[in-house]
């Protein structure tokens, strides 16, 4: 063999181990933005996002998109100022379904026998999409943060209702009439405490008429832009390079 071809075997090995090299970095950032997102949203979201009976249209309409905005608005700032890449919060939002799932089939459903559509996650995509795509047209934060942002809190209600919609349906049990999910809550029983046998329905907001979900979805999305704005200088801060300059040279 040659040198010169030793030279371009040489150098498509190292171009082969460069590319592996790649996927594993970006198969470990991936694990870790699904490890830390999932994490996050499981202690700040809880049980609004575990159980039908608690996907109500008051506070899971507006504690869910707050708690979720968090990890896509800071990744997206990595991607945005370090490699101008607007897709961020999709990728984000994509990690989170992916360990959300893992764990709703591996444990509430393997585990403790919940059926799947009492513990489903909630459906994140749609304002994850509009994030990026405001980020790619506009190429402005704060036009993301401001338009994004209430986007993502405001299409999340009508993003999940198709999939939560057949579990809000009125049925009448034993004289009392009540949804589908607060059956489900009946006969899945969790826990004793006050908070997992109250209903969640029963609530303030009435004085906006029987609507109440419009209000809450624009209280959760005028919240989500301050969110937004507060994780981007995380994501912002963690993505900047600092460079030491040696006065002894």
């Amino acid at each position: 063999m040659s040198a010169s071809q030793s030279a371009v075997r040489s150098r498509a090995e190292a171009v082969q181990v460069s590319r592996a090299f790649d996927w594993m970095i970006l198969f470990t950032l991936f694990t870790a933005v699904l490890g830390g997102y999932h994490i996050h949203y499981m202690l700040t979201g809880g049980d609004w996002d575990f159980w039908t009976d608690w996907k109500d249209r008051r506070l899971w309409v507006t504690v869910a998109p707050i708690v979720s905005i968090t990890f896509p608005a800071a990744v997206q700032a990595c991607l945005w100022w370090r490699y101008r890449l607007p897709v961020g919060a999709t990728v984000s939002v994509l990690a989170l379904l992916l360990g959300e799932w893992i764990n709703r089939y591996m444990n509430f459903w393997g585990w403790t026998y919940f059926p799947v559509n009492f513990v489903f996650p909630s459906n994140l995509i749609p304002g994850a999409i509009v994030l990026d795509v405001v980020l790619m047209l506009g190429g402005s934060m704060t036009l993301t943060a401001v338009v994004g942002g209430m986007a993502y809190g405001l299409l999340f209600y009508p993003g999940n209702w198709p999939i939560i919609a057949p579990l809000h349906v009125p049925v009448e049990y034993n004289g009392m009439m009540f949804t589908l999910a607060d059956l489900q809550g009946y006969h899945y029983v969790r826990t004793g405490t006050p908070e997992y046998i109250r209903m969640v329905e029963k609530g303030t907001l009435r004085t906006f008429g029987k609507d109440v979900a419009p209000v809450s979805a624009f209280f959760s999305a005028f919240v989500s832009i301050i969110i937004y704005f507060l994780w981007h200088f995380f994501g912002r801060w963690f993505s900047k390079t600092d460079f030491i300059a040696d006065d002894a040279s």
